[in-house]
């Protein structure tokens, strides 16, 4: 029996790790084996990769570098982690996945949709997830929260300017709304118990 792949998606600040979280120990309360990652990341070499795109050491990369570092790191991630807890019938939780790559180097940036979709082609042979819950907050309110978080240090993307977020959240919308079998639109105001209980009902046909 092949798994289940949810991933959280949207901007600075929803909650998407606060989430993944609760999701994750209430899957494995069910009795399910539950395999919690993020993006970039999840691997020793999407790691490196992560600490290329988010610190802020350097001149930093420009969009079309930045696409294509995203999409290595989640070539690895799926192939070396992903893939293989699917195929043992797990389920695998992820922070972040391609809808984000689409959303910041995309929207935010201005590379072409298509474009980011062929890289996803080609590095991760189009692995989508079953259910993609997208977490969305007044950006006042998100921007309250990640200054409480982040201590005024922000990483390198985390950092850019509010209308560059503006963007990314947009995005984040078209994309949902052009599919609705995937998403999962989620408010995510209010307390995270409340928020997961959101999550739950979203993701309960799984």
């Amino acid at each position: 029996m092949t798994g289940r792949f949810i991933v959280f998606e949207g901007g600075e600040g929803v909650g998407k790790s606060t989430q993944s979280r609760l999701l994750a120990e209430a899957l494995r309360a069910r009795g399910l084996e539950v395999v919690t990652t993020r993006e970039p990341g999840g691997t020793p070499g999407a790691e490196a990769i992560r600490a290329l795109l988010l610190g802020t050491d350097g001149p930093g990369f420009g969009a079309r570098a930045e696409a294509l570092l995203f999409a290595a790191a989640r070539a690895d991630h799926v192939e070396t982690l992903i893939r293989p807890v699917l195929a043992r019938g797990a389920w695998v939780v992820c922070d972040r996945y391609l809808d984000s790559s689409r959303a910041y180097q995309g929207g935010g940036s201005g590379l072409e949709d298509a474009d980011i979709l062929a890289l996803h082609r080609i590095g991760s042979a189009g692995l989508l997830p079953d259910c993609t819950v997208l977490l969305t907050l007044d950006p006042a309110e998100a921007a309250s929260r990640v200054a409480l978080r982040d201590a005024g240090v922000l990483d390198r993307i985390g950092g850019r300017a509010a209308d560059y977020h503006a963007r990314v959240a947009a995005a984040f919308l078209r994309y949902a709304q052009a599919e609705p079998e995937r998403f999962a639109v989620v408010a995510a105001d209010g307390a995270p118990q409340d928020v997961h209980a959101r999550v739950l009902a979203a993701v309960e046909t799984l």
